[in-house]
């Protein structure tokens, strides 16, 4: 091909005007395999000369109609992304869940490991009245048993302490998430809260009103830290993807985690206004416990079959949370 210079891009368009139509032609078309292949050599040949356009003449008319006919061509190669309904619908039926359903058994061993310390801390602190002691003025410690602990959940209109419940408790998980490539913050969250909350139980059972914190705690508990519990999770996995990658190099290995991580993030946000709700709007009303407790229950139990079923089903197709190859780009491909 000769070389284009500034005053014949017009002469280039006249003699390759049939090319370019007959590109477009096919773009449009039903193909079988010989057109297919007619479609991706016209393809290269037409992004040629746009190349050679843009060298010799920069933005032009011509260039611009090439560009329009090679859009079209290149999304009959790779398809056209889904519409955001669809996009939406894959999220949360396919790629949600299966994130969550790959965090399930470190969720599952840090749930454990925090009630272990949460419950330790307090057996240990309320055993003995001097440690108790060290707490606070018996005063305020009885305040805060007969009076504090309860009023915390009806100081606020409902609405109003929804709303600052479920930030601090977003607050604790993107700490978890944004951070979890350390491998320490988010282990030193949980220790911190988890030792808090010990701490709370030991005044409560210090004043014999452990079971009034059970009372106020379960209803929004039971969903609200399992919430951070899988946060945490997909903090660490983070961390050890970087440290284990496996036969992916560190670099791919972080960014696949790190995009399921996010999938993680956006349901989080949800499961916390649920729990938010329920915090907000049940714990604090004058129902009967187990009215309460069964709503918390029944909440978290919505999440869990969220998680294991429809999160299992996903896994078997082959889900992982991670984006698609279309969204995420071609994977780098090694050898062995």
């Amino acid at each position: 091909m000769s070389t284009v210079n500034q005053v014949d891009a017009d002469a280039l368009t006249d003699a390759r005007r049939a090319e370019w139509e007959r590109l477009d032609q096919l773009s449009r078309a039903r193909l079988d395999g010989a057109g297919v292949d007619e479609l991706i050599v016209r393809y290269r040949a037409a992004s040629a000369d746009l190349a050679e356009i843009k060298t010799s003449v920069g933005e032009s008319p011509q260039g611009a109609y090439l560009s329009t006919i090679l859009v079209r061509a290149r999304l009959r190669l790779t398809g056209a992304s889904d519409s955001i309904l669809t996009q939406t619908a894959r999220f949360f039926s396919q790629q949600l869940p299966a994130a969550l359903y790959r965090l399930r058994w470190t969720t599952l061993i840090i749930a454990v490991a925090f009630i272990a310390v949460a419950v330790g801390t307090a057996a240990w602190i309320s055993s003995d009245p001097a440690l108790v002691a060290t707490l606070g003025p018996p005063d305020a410690l009885a305040q805060y048993a007969d009076e504090s602990f309860t009023s915390y959940y009806t100081e606020n209109p409902a609405a109003v302490f929804m709303g600052m419940v479920w930030t601090n408790n977003a607050w604790i998980a993107l700490q978890c998430v944004l951070f979890g490539i350390t491998g320490i913050w988010p282990i030193n969250a949980l220790v911190q809260n988890a030792i808090g909350l010990g701490t709370s139980g030991a005044v409560m059972a210090a004043h014999d009103k452990a079971d009034v914190m059970i009372l106020y705690i379960l209803p929004h508990g039971m969903l609200e830290m399992t919430c951070i519990f899988v946060a945490a999770a997909g903090g660490l996995h983070l961390f050890w993807s970087w440290v284990a990658p496996g036969d992916r190099s560190r670099g791919d290995s972080l960014a696949a985690e790190g995009r399921s991580l996010a999938t993680v993030a956006i349901g989080l946000v949800f499961a916390l206004f649920l729990a938010g709700l329920v915090e907000g709007f049940v714990t604090g009303w004058s129902l009967p416990w187990p009215i309460k407790i069964g709503i918390g229950a029944a909440a978290l139990a919505v999440f869990l079959i969220y998680m294991i079923v429809v999160g299992g089903r996903a896994h078997r197709r082959g889900e992982t949370g991670d984006l698609t190859e279309y969204e995420a780009g071609t994977p780098r491909l090694v050898a062995g």
